[in-house]
């Protein structure tokens, strides 16, 4: 390298090789190079190779049996589990599945994936999809072809697309009306008229596209059997639980979603020490946070982190209190009407950071605590305490359309008379068809 320094001065003179330095040094800095190649390449994928295989495939036919299930980011979810097994067990409809798993392949696979998604989607009738995806942001789909958005979460709760344009999490508006995420869905169902707004500004999708069909995965919380399987299962994973009631702590992530961290603050030895004869913790981290933090051997007894073993509908059915900070698993949690506390030591930082829907104290239906402290306090006067008529209240206002008929409903509304014409025979029989 030294060598090649001396090369350079000789061939273009000190002060033109000082030049040439600091502009290396400065480009080097910006990784404005790098940034051009990558803004390029988008810009090649997004708006011109996406389009042109989704134009190219759509000289076939369309496949008016062909059903798509899309998973962006995450494994086959539970937001798809009802839809997908009334399908498949009583229709005769073609279902696709697709998982692009953008966060946890390399580029060149997420890649492909949407390019076999793409062609895919070109000849199918009916698609499902529980996230943003700007990979198809720029396609123009066929008029017949109904792209139904069914969301992750119920209510309105932290900001997410449009409504975090200029903030830290969020990009730009200029990139997210050059790239949407969410444009091209023909119907997005949600929890509640009352967030159909919010839903709208986030998506910059018309309002009378925003339906409150109702979240098809919370249908599982009216079925007593479900809840007393997710009962039988916590005690055979946890023997201890049983005869004792049950603490939720169910935190969101922090910061962005590649390096997503967890709230920091709570203190399983002090619930421990006030807790452990009555209670049992159960700690569900957000699917985001890779690394959360470890529970000491001496406190395994009281304290458990079942994120891996058991999932979050699971965990709302047998949680005696649940505290979170600011998930949107609050909507659902309402439903059973049960005491709720919100640990935002960090809100101030937060609302910076994402912001909200609504007035965070005014929207959450329990106390909103900063200390272990303050939230044992509380629940050792809970009996007293607890307010129900509040979460009465925050369920009808914003859980509305969530009443154990949202598959029914958004099925209906779908397929509308397609759904008796590919009805498989033993479902018409045990119907009485």
């Amino acid at each position: 390298m030294n060598v090649l320094k001396i090369i350079l001065k000789k061939s273009v003179g000190q002060e033109s090789y000082e030049k040439l330095r600091n502009w290396y040094w400065r480009f080097k800095k910006r990784n404005v190079f790098i940034r051009i190649i990558n803004r390029f390449e988008k810009y090649l994928l997004l708006s011109v190779v996406y389009p042109v295989i989704y134009w190219w495939c759509s000289r076939h036919p369309l496949n008016n049996d062909k059903v798509l299930m899309i998973e962006p980011s995450h494994p086959f979810s539970n937001n798809y589990y009802l839809l997908y097994n009334t399908l498949s067990q009583n229709y005769t409809f073609d279902l696709h599945i697709h998982l692009l798993r953008q966060v946890s392949v390399s580029k060149h696979e997420y890649r492909k994936r949407c390019i076999s998604l793409i062609r895919d989607m070109a000849t199918a009738r009916y698609v499902f999809i529980d996230e943003g995806c700007n990979a198809l942001g720029r396609i123009r789909f066929r008029p017949e072809t109904q792209i139904i958005q069914i969301w992750h979460a119920c209510g309105a709760f932290k900001r997410f697309g449009f409504s975090t344009a200029e903030l830290l999490f969020g990009s730009t508006r200029k990139e997210m009306v050059k790239y949407p995420y969410y444009k091209y869905c023909t119907t997005v169902s949600v929890s509640s008229p009352e967030v159909i707004w919010a839903y709208s500004e986030a998506m910059g999708i018309e309002q009378s596209k925003i339906l409150p069909l109702g979240v098809s995965r919370t249908d599982v919380f009216f079925d007593r059997s479900f809840t007393e399987k997710a009962r039988k299962k916590l005690y055979s994973l946890i023997p201890s639980s049983n005869g004792k009631k049950i603490i939720l702590f169910a935190p969101t992530f922090r910061g962005r979603i590649a390096k997503a961290t967890t709230s920091t603050l709570f203190s399983v030895p002090e619930f421990f020490r006030a807790f452990s004869e009555e209670y049992i913790l159960l700690i569900k981290h957000h699917p985001h946070v890779k690394t959360p933090p470890v529970i000491q051997k001496e406190y395994e007894q009281f304290a458990l982190d079942v994120s891996n073993i058991m999932d979050i509908e699971e965990l709302l059915c047998v949680a005696d209190i649940c505290i979170s900070d600011y998930s949107s698993l609050i909507f659902e949690y309402a439903l059973f009407e049960r005491p709720m506390l919100f640990f935002a030591y960090d809100l101030d930082e937060y609302f910076d950071w994402r912001g909200f829907y609504y007035n965070y104290d005014e929207l959450t239906p329990g106390p909103v605590l900063k200390t272990n402290e303050e939230m044992i306090n509380y629940i050792k006067q809970i009996d007293k305490c607890f307010d129900k008529k509040r979460v009465v209240e925050f369920k009808n206002k914003y859980m509305s359309s969530c009443d154990g008929h949202c598959t029914e409903r958004i099925l209906n509304h779908v397929f509308g008379a397609a759904l008796s014409s590919h009805q498989k025979i033993s479902a018409k029989l045990e119907s009485g068809l």
